[in-house]
């Protein structure tokens, strides 16, 4: 069982806009090994293109972010939110069917009401002046824990019915 047997490529990449509109943050669906699905992109703020045109910062910040975060979403089997090694807020939501764990949606791109982005961290690892990091993250939005905690449990009640809707088809 794969996520395009839940939905077709082009209804997750509708759910994905749909969670980006109601959220502000970048919304990805993941297949198991870390990898999105759709070809839609969002950028919600203009530090993330510069971190994920650079392999460096797609590799040590974006990818282990999602893959460690994820790993954690997957053994819990339920919402996990942390923080990217910049400093942004990451959720993700496991999608599990049968029994099996078939990928993830993963929102971010924003601060947490209280974070700050790491323009030390940035600047060791893709080499741009912590100035840089700080004038393209001046603007970037912030999300409440509560907010971001509503989210969480949206996204997970709608991976429920999405999983309930598949199974009942099957049975």
């Amino acid at each position: 069982m794969k996520l395009i047997d839940l939905l077709s490529i082009e209804k997750w990449t509708a759910l994905e806009r749909e969670l980006h509109e109601a959220s502000g943050l970048e919304v990805s669906v993941f297949n198991p090994e870390g990898v999105r699905i759709t070809d839609n992109k969002g950028w919600v703020n203009r530090l993330c293109p510069v971190i994920k045109a650079d392999d460096k910062g797609q590799a040590f910040i974006c990818a282990v972010a999602h893959m460690n975060i994820a790993s954690e979403a997957r053994q819990k089997r339920e919402p996990v939110i942390e923080e990217c090694d910049a400093g942004l807020v990451k959720l993700v939501v496991p999608i599990i069917a049968k029994e099996r764990f078939l990928g993830s949606i993963g929102a971010c791109g924003l601060l947490l009401e209280d974070g700050e982005v790491d323009s030390f961290m940035v600047n060791r690892t893709i080499g741009i002046e912590e100035e840089e990091v700080d004038a393209l993250s001046a603007d970037i939005g912030k999300i409440s824990r509560s907010d971001i905690r509503i989210l969480a449990n949206d996204i997970r009640r709608k991976v429920a019915l999405i999983v309930e809707t598949y199974e009942a088809k099957q049975s």
